[in-house]
């Protein structure tokens, strides 16, 4: 065993949204257990709609809700932790102005404007919540996701679209080609570069994969860090295609397309749910090898025919990657 296999492990996970909720909550039991000793979650910055695209456009903040989001994933798992995460989850009803927002959102976009400083807010809510890591975003400015999409030009199904914000990417009828940032080189968190280059594991994924996942590596200076880190990397396949974004996809797919963006990252572990692969196994089996890399099948999903994660399984399946 090697001296970095027998301690705690630094891990960075990259992501958004529903997906990054996971797989924090994974690594936060990891966390629990000692398996993990130092956590990072290197958050998608790029939302426009709800509740956080109000608050970008009305104080020109980054969009705080995928921020949120992690935070509460990390909340401990007492009756202070658990009472914060529902708190910081709290939505408003009611007809007013506040209709639709989150409690959570606007404390972060509070102390952002008291404290003038992204990572230093987050870092208090952390220390509120009892988090047992810490939330950076990718990007220390707002941009917007843009798409070249087939699909959209009538008569010429081939022709390409620019299709800009996350929401409408999310939610086009067509079918993305590529994805860009705009601005194309924001500056990222210097922490969280600090420590991408300092982490012994990377977990890249799940989730919208156009627009929570792969949009870190379009950021030039996450993609060089993750480039030369000694860290190894895991990739952390969707359970299924997603409307809007993958339709048709299948796994040996999502692996293809975010290493035709990013083709000098180097993957040493591709996670899939072995009952959602089905028919794709070996086509999924020839991509992984392809890119060097080891396939890792676990029972990963919350097995009631949704396509979610369920966060004990996924804990399971992370420690076996890290263990071997």
């Amino acid at each position: 065993m090697t001296e970095r296999e027998d301690r705690a492990q630094s891990v960075v996970a990259f992501g958004g949204g529903h997906g990054l909720h996971a797989s924090l909550s994974a690594l936060r039991l990891l966390v629990d257990d000692l398996t993990v000793d130092e956590l990072t979650a290197v958050v998608t910055v790029a939302d426009n709609g709800g509740s956080s695209g109000r608050l970008r456009r009305e104080f020109d903040v980054l969009p705080p809700g995928d921020l949120r989001m992690a935070l509460a994933a990390l909340c401990a798992t007492d009756d202070w932790g658990t009472t914060w995460a529902e708190v910081l989850q709290h939505r408003f009803a009611g007809e007013g102005e506040m209709n639709g927002h989150n409690l959570g959102n606007l404390l972060i976009v509070g102390l952002w404007e008291l404290l003038g400083d992204n990572v230093a807010a987050l870092d208090l809510v952390g220390r509120l919540l009892g988090a047992k890591g810490r939330v950076m975003p990718m990007a220390l400015v707002p941009m917007d996701i843009t798409a070249q999409v087939r699909g959209l030009a009538p008569g010429d199904p081939d022709a390409l679209v620019a299709v800009r914000g996350q929401v409408e990417v999310a939610t086009t009828d067509g079918v993305i080609d590529s994805i860009a940032l705009v601005p194309e080189d924001p500056p990222a968190a210097p922490v969280a570069l600090e420590a991408i280059g300092g982490a012994d594991w990377i977990f890249i994924g799940p989730g919208s994969w156009f627009t929570s996942v792969m949009p870190h590596l379009m950021v030039p200076a996450l993609r060089g860090a993750l480039a030369t880190t000694p860290a190894r990397v895991v990739v952390v396949l969707n359970l299924a295609e997603q409307a809007g974004e993958t339709p048709g996809f299948g796994p040996a797919d999502h692996l293809a397309v975010l290493l035709s963006h990013a083709p000098d990252l180097r993957v040493d572990a591709v996670l899939a749910d072995r009952s959602s692969v089905g028919e794709g196994l070996d086509e999924l089996r020839e991509a992984v090898h392809a890119c060097g890399a080891r396939l890792v099948l676990g029972d990963v999903s919350v097995g009631d025919g949704t396509p979610r994660h369920d966060p004990e399984k996924l804990a399971r399946a992370y420690a076996e990657i890290m263990a071997g």
